[in-house]
């Protein structure tokens, strides 16, 4: 595996993998009424600008496996975790820890002195094994449709 800075090429590659992530290994915690509000697969077109354009914004890592996407996570400049996700055929090999590795040294560098997510309730214990802590547990509303999800905090030594 290598771990790799963003390029606008990958932009394609991951809107597939979000969507084939969020309707597969959130399915156990999720509604499927939930996973379609959340990543609606009629938005995959419409998401390529505006994911292009934040992912350049922020510090965006990706995980690739003989040039294959596999995993990716995006940072913001004021310590905000915003996307973490990896292929449902490569989960639990540690690619979601190198990946938010590089997050937090990204961090340190900035000076930042924490970092903060939003995270599904599938992601909540990784999150919480990582050293991340439940600021609360919030409802957020994508089209209509309620989802449970966790604001956590990890402060950056």
């Amino acid at each position: 595996m290598e771990i790799i800075k963003f390029k606008e090429t990958d932009t394609k590659e991951i809107i597939s993998l979000f969507y084939e992530t969020v309707h597969s290994v959130n399915s156990k915690d999720y509604s499927q009424v939930q996973l379609d509000a959340w990543a609606p697969r009629d938005e995959k077109e419409s998401k390529m600008n505006s994911w292009k354009e934040s992912l350049s914004q922020n510090i965006t890592f990706v995980a690739k496996v003989n040039g294959k996407v596999v995993g990716f996570s995006d940072l913001t400049h004021t310590g905000y975790l915003d996307r973490l996700f990896v292929h449902k055929d490569y989960q639990g090999q540690g690619i979601a820890t190198a990946l938010v590795d590089m997050l937090e040294s990204e961090a340190k560098k900035l000076k930042l002195l924490e970092i903060d997510t939003e995270a599904s309730i599938t992601a909540k214990p990784f999150f919480e094994h990582l050293g991340y802590k439940i600021v609360c547990s919030q409802t957020v509303e994508k089209k209509g449709v309620k989802l449970a999800n966790f604001k956590m905090l990890k402060k950056i030594k």
